[in-house]
């Protein structure tokens, strides 16, 4: 701690020096800060602030890179480098410079002034306006929220939140502090209350266009598709031509599963803007979910042809899964990887492509480094614990017992509608859903995200009253109150739905939920999809997941959380016996027919050779492994992770019975 006091207060007397102009008094001072110290962001910053404005600009830019390469979305790094190649009189660099640390950190006034600045000697009318409409939105905003704005930039959240809701005391009707905390809240993942700071802003300034457009979002991350579908529809109406507002419309239209009007939309936005790399991709997206393979690979190729730093395109061609990059391809993934400018997700993106890339190449070793950093990048942004995950566990074994289960017989909705696939990711859920959804019977969805929402909800519950925590709290709930949950869940996911009596919710991480669903839904039919844990934990390591699986980021971690697992299925094996229906993914492969009946039989449908022949259905599929289960099964994949073995000691050990942790 005394340490840190030493380098705060070095790197304080050393911006007093640049206050009053005594630079190289500063960069001398600089050079004396001990190893450390001289490492820090904040010390390289500096040093490039006095080079610079002592006329070192090649000093400068070089300090800059390396600062930019610890820290690539330090906007203030972005905007000092447009600073120094403006005063080089680089004006088209300082430009690209500036735009960068206005995406990093929205709140650099300076960056959108210079921006102005060399826009309006240019002539880019169009991009001016564009520029100063920011400007004056900073303008007219209170300094306290530039301030909000500054800290959410620079991930201090915590710091950020508490200064917003300071505001608030002061201005509680204030929509664009409403707006900000809400944001925070969606990256700390308290959507219900995000959610709800949102809608009151919005009833405050029904106008607020940034107030509703974080609106539409929120409800879409809380996977309510048709309130934010209808609400998009909404703002659409009031400025048809719009193409923001189209593209929101788009997005919300294809969550919903309106692939049409999705596909129409983004034409529309196209068609002003062909080479939006963003539109592209998303339209990629669209056609991958319909099976449309040779569609979405034009429009992710489109996108990077015009935004070759869009990671995410990259990893979108890779995600396919069966798409083979080009040499030439591979060389420009590698080089953007070495780019100081690239952007975290962008690098993130690139490191999980360059992986599959160079797999596809039988390039194990460099494919292993690549996707181990595309996973160290996404870890050092995320707070799992499994020491918590495990006690999370431990508490269901410990609230869900036989007797439990036994004392509230007959509890419930008695609706039959549900079916759970569980298990971990990459497991084998999707092929199982492919196969039950090719029934007559049976629709499938995607993974649902209401049990995780209604668990979270009796979690907060109990924190916000004398209650217990969840799952203690689901001792104190009666049978009215799980009858009322699960014709919830029922009506609540009918927009998911065609009219099949039947339907598949495959939300692998469901499985630390069985309590409470058997409770709610008695009647639901549950399948344990299970994989070898070698082949299973690897990859999941491969695979960068939208959200929720932050165990994956790690191979001790994902070991760990395969243990965890098995042993609470073995708990609810043991206090809800015959309930779950195991399925190992290799058992399938081995004999399709016979595990398909068991399947089948075990949630009382009968037997069509459709379910067999399901590569042939033609159904949507929004997970990563929509275009494998287009295609027949093979086995060629059950232990590629052999191929990785020489680096997966971690994965192992973690594996091992009698681990000590």
């Amino acid at each position: 701690m005394q340490a840190m006091t030493r380098s705060d207060d070095s790197l304080e007397s050393i911006q007093q020096l640049i206050v009053t102009q005594r630079y190289a008094d500063a960069l001398q001072k600089l050079d004396g800060l001990s190893d450390s110290i001289r490492q820090d962001t904040q010390a390289h910053y500096m040093r490039a602030v006095c080079q610079r404005l002592t006329g070192c600009y090649a000093d400068a830019l070089a300090t800059l890179t390396e600062m930019k390469a610890r820290a690539p979305e330090h906007g203030r790094a972005h905007q000092e480098e447009g600073h120094t190649l403006r005063d080089m009189g680089r004006d088209a660099e300082a430009l690209t410079a500036y735009r960068r640390a206005t995406r990093f950190n929205p709140a650099l006034q300076a960056s959108w002034q210079q921006q102005l600045r060399i826009l309006d000697a240019v002539g880019q009318t169009t991009e001016a306006q564009r520029v100063r409409a920011q400007l004056d939105y900073l303008a007219e905003l209170a300094p306290p929220l530039v301030g909000v704005i500054d800290l959410i930039a620079q991930g201090a959240l915590l710091k950020a939140e508490q200064l917003c809701r300071q505001f608030l005391l002061k201005r509680p009707a204030d929509t664009e502090a409403m707006r900000l905390l809400a944001d925070i809240g969606v990256r700390f993942g308290v959507l219900d209350d995000a959610q709800f700071l949102l809608q009151s802003a919005h009833t405050l300034d029904p106008d607020n266009v940034r107030v509703r457009i974080d609106y539409i979002k929120t409800l879409r991350k809380r996977q309510k598709f048709s309130d934010a579908c209808s609400h998009a529809r909404q703002l659409l109406a009031t400025s048809p031509d719009n193409v923001q507002f189209q593209s929101i419309y788009a997005i919300e239209s294809m969550q919903t599963g309106d692939y049409e009007t999705a596909l129409e939309m983004f034409d529309r936005v196209l068609a002003v803007l062909p080479n939006d790399p963003v539109t592209l991709t998303s339209k990629g997206h669209a056609h991958k979910t319909l099976g449309n393979y040779n569609a979405a690979v034009a429009a992710y190729q489109a996108a990077l042809v015009n935004a070759p730093h869009h990671g995410e395109s990259y990893y979108a061609l890779a995600n396919l899964k069966v798409y083979e990059f080009s040499d030439d391809e591979i060389a420009a993934m590698q080089s953007l990887e070495q780019d100081a400018n690239l952007a975290h997700m962008d690098r993130v993106h690139v490191n999980f492509a360059l992986g599959k890339a160079l797999e596809d190449r039988q390039q194990f070793a460099e494919s292993f480094v690549a996707y181990a950093k595309g996973n160290g990048l996404k870890k050092s942004q995320s707070r799992y614990s499994a020491a918590q995950m495990r006690e999370e566990f431990d508490a269901q074994r410990r609230v869900c017992t036989r007797a439990f289960f036994e004392q509230r017989s007959g509890f419930g909705s008695a609706a039959p509608d549900p079916i759970f696939i569980v298990g971990l990711p990459r497991a084998g859920s999707t092929l199982l859903e492919q196969i039950l959804s090719s029934h007559s019977q049976v629709d499938g969805t995607l993974e649902l995200p209401n049990v995780l929402s209604l668990s979270q909800s009796l979690r907060r519950a109990g924190r916000a009253s004398e209650q217990p925590g969840y799952p203690d709290i689901l001792t104190t709930l009666s049978a009215s109150e799980f009858a009322t949950f699960g014709q919830q869940f029922v009506d609540d996911t009918r927009i998911h739905r065609q009219d099949a009596p039947f339907f598949i919710d495959k939300m692998p991480n469901n499985f630390r939920h069985l309590g409470l669903i058997h409770m709610m839904l008695p009647n639901a039919k549950i399948i344990d999809a299970r994989r070898e844990p070698m082949a299973c934990c690897f990859s999941g390591f491969k695979q960068l997941f939208a959200e929720g699986q932050e165990f994956s980021y790690d191979l001790a971690d994902i070991g760990h959380y395969y243990r965890d697992y098995v042993t609470l299925m073995e708990h609810w094996d043991a206090v809800l016996p015959g309930k779950i229906l195991g399925v190992n993914y290799e058992d399938v492969v081995g004999d399709l027919e016979y595990q398909v009946r068991r399947m089948l039989d075990h949630c009382g449908l009968e037997f069509e050779s459709a379910c067999v022949e399901f590569h042939r259905n033609a159904r949507s599929v929004r997970t990563p492994s929509s275009e494998q289960v287009r295609q027949p099964i093979f086995q060629s994949g059950l232990d590629y992770w052999r191929n990785y073995d020489t680096w997966l000691q971690p994965l192992k050990d973690a594996l091992r019975p009698g681990r000590g942790d």
